[in-house]
């Protein structure tokens, strides 16, 4: 692949005219000045630090603060042909080593801004679940269990370690069943959990023999258990979330009957049950069900799971099958039987069906609309229908006792908000939120265009990166400014998972879309952290992030949460305008990332460009964890 900063081989399309002798002195006279002010200008400029690039030639523009590397690549190539693209010895290096260098600092100029590693105390550091702050708030419905962030003035400006002696994962699908000890040093779910087989510890490696609260046999069989119920193969259930996770069995071995799950549960006396979930590869987040809605739009999930996760449906709701397990309770049977007919009186009351009840399972179902529930409401107004709201706004949203209204139907066999498609057709049929017109501006042929646009970009991200196309490569990605979900869609038969995040700050709500899709995602605030442990993705795409969080907050504040949520060795990849993109690699070769700008895939004359980065690979040093 050539490179270079500009096209400087442009043809006139247009016959040259013809000039006389006199003519042709006056013109070799503004020609001969031009040149010289033009050397003047480089030449001031040379002092100063630099050339621009949009006159460089080369791959490298050098500074004194930084170098900037313009990648031009070929367009992208047809399937068809045998011509292979030959990488230059400037292309990065993306793929993994496990170790690190003696020397895993890299001295930069003078004059960027490097920022230092953290102490190893922050190498498990969650901002906005922090341990210590959230004792400041109140325990009541586990309110101190929240999201709460640091302000200003407490945000780090050093970049969070990982523990000495990290590696990378295991790949997928290894990875569901083994962990490093080194990445996730705490054996107290072994031991704590023992009986319930969450989690084994064997010498330099984790085991998960998939085990949980309630199915101590295994997630396997307890989700064979629940498909003889309900029907888990035809495509008709395709998302869903599981609170109270654990260590995220029950998500982990859904995704073999391509059920994918948001699995959550909060950062408390469980050391590391969400950052186990995320080394195995299974999509999880820190979150708890108290006092603010979930981060995710209105009608998302197809199933909701609760395997005793202790929320108090009432007070405290018994198992299901209390009826076999109550003796030595220290409780009676009337008592009991009492606790779960209010737990019962409650989910009637929000209009759900149950359709069965087998050992320990219970099944219930929300209808498909609400005009019966409307009518019942008429003679019980408990809990009461909410008043006019937008159900999909969910980012600090407070709960409410009231019943959130489904889309109006014209009669009784209609679904609310419209019929989904079946897995996998549904991924790319014209979501019923566009297709109603509920999404402002996104037509169906938007949508369409979206799809193929994301094709095509992929394949461009492949011959830039080609570990993008090694099954295994990465597992765990992150879409910082997901749209449609286009980009995750292109990768559906890659053994990955995407988290797709819409900003709350987007024009456009689109994750109501994204989850008719059938992918999964959250609301997020960039000039805030992210509910999640360090180092939980292998790879991050941030489609035009800058822009959209320009004079909102700190550049560098996003980028430090990138890297604190990146695994050494990952990658990423930004779109954006190259003037932004040239700020961005500024802070990024201070983060000790190695990284390039390379064309946009329709040529270099677009000024969207993209920046390819890889985090060097580096650890908290030995002696700090002994």
């Amino acid at each position: 692949m050539a490179a270079t900063g500009s096209n400087s081989s442009y043809q006139a399309t247009s016959k040259p005219l013809k000039v006389t002798s006199s003519r042709k002195r006056s013109i070799f006279s503004l020609a001969l000045i031009l040149c010289l002010c033009t050397l003047s200008y480089l030449f001031g400029l040379w002092q100063h630090g630099g050339v621009p690039t949009f006159i460089s030639n080369s791959a490298t523009t050098t500074t004194s603060t930084s170098t900037t590397k313009f990648i031009s690549l070929p367009c992208i190539p047809n399937p068809n042909s045998t011509t292979t693209t030959t990488a230059t010895s400037d292309t990065l290096d993306f793929s993994t080593h496990h170790v690190a260098d003696a020397d895993t600092e890299s001295v930069l100029a003078d004059n960027v801004k490097t920022y230092p590693s953290c102490s190893v105390k922050y190498s498990e550091y969650t901002p906005c679940e922090d341990q210590k702050r959230s004792l400041k708030f109140k325990r009541e419905r586990l309110i101190y269990r929240e999201r709460h962030c640091p302000d200003k003035t407490e945000l780090l400006k050093c970049r969070v370690p990982a523990p000495y002696g990290y590696r990378n994962p295991f790949r997928w699908p290894k990875s569901r069943d083994l962990a490093w000890f080194a990445n996730v040093p705490h054996k107290e779910l072994t031991v704590e959990k023992a009986g319930q087989n969450w989690i084994r510890y064997e010498g330099k490696h984790f085991r998960f023999p998939g085990g949980g609260t309630m199915f101590p046999h295994g997630a396997n069989k307890y989700i064979d258990d629940i498909g003889r119920l309900i029907n888990l193969e035809d495509g008709s259930i395709r998302t869903a979330i599981d609170t109270g996770c654990g260590v995220a069995s029950w998500g982990a071995y859904l995704l073999s009957r391509n059920i994918i799950t948001m699995s959550f549960a909060p950062r408390d006396t469980h050391e590391a049950q969400v950052q186990f979930a995320l080394e195995r590869g299974v999509p999880a987040m820190l979150g708890v069900l108290s006092s603010k809605r979930l981060p995710y739009p209105s009608r998302a999930f197809d199933m909701a799971h609760c395997s005793r996760c202790l929320i108090p449906w009432h007070l405290f709701g018994p198992p299901i099958r209390w009826k076999k397990y109550w003796k030595g309770w220290q409780r009676t049977r009337e008592d009991l039987n009492d606790e779960q007919t209010r737990i019962e009186t409650i989910a009637k009351s929000l209009c759900w069906k149950k359709l069965v009840e087998n050992g320990d399972i219970a099944i219930w179902q929300k209808p498909i609309n609400h005009l019966n529930c409307k009518v019942n409401r008429k003679f019980n107004q408990n809990p009461p229908l909410c008043p006019a709201q937008d159900p999909d706004r969910a980012w600090y949203t407070n709960l409410e006792t009231c019943l959130t209204h489904l889309p109006e139907v014209s009669n009784n066999q209609e679904t609310a908000g419209g019929q989904l498609a079946k897995w996998p057709e549904r991924l790319n049929a014209i979501p019923p939120r566009i297709s109603k017109g509920t999404v402002n501006g996104i037509t169906a042929e938007i949508f369409r265009q979206d799809s193929e646009i994301w094709k095509k970009r992929l394949s461009y991200y492949k011959t830039v990166n080609n570990q993008l196309g090694q099954h295994g490569r990465y597992r765990n990605i992150l879409d910082m400014n997901a749209n449609l979900g286009g980009f995750a869609a292109s990768l559906i038969n890659d053994p990955v998972w995407v988290m797709n995040v819409v900003p709350v700050e987007a024009q456009v709500n689109t994750l109501g879309v994204i989850y008719e899709r059938g992918l999964i995602g959250t609301y997020q605030n960039w000039c805030e952290a992210m509910s999640t442990y360090p180092r939980t993705y292998d790879f991050i795409h941030a489609d035009s992030v800058f822009s959209l969080y320009e004079n909102r907050c700190e550049m560098e504040d996003i980028l430090l949460e990138m890297d604190r949520i990146l695994r050494p060795e990952g990658s990423v990849i930004f779109r954006d305008d190259v003037d932004m993109l040239v700020k961005i690699k500024k802070i990024a070769d201070g983060l000790n990332w190695d990284s390039q700008i390379v064309d946009h895939e329709d040529g270099p004359l677009n000024r969207e460009k993209l920046l390819f980065a890889v985090k060097v690979y580096w650890t908290a040093p030995a002696s700090t964890t002994s």
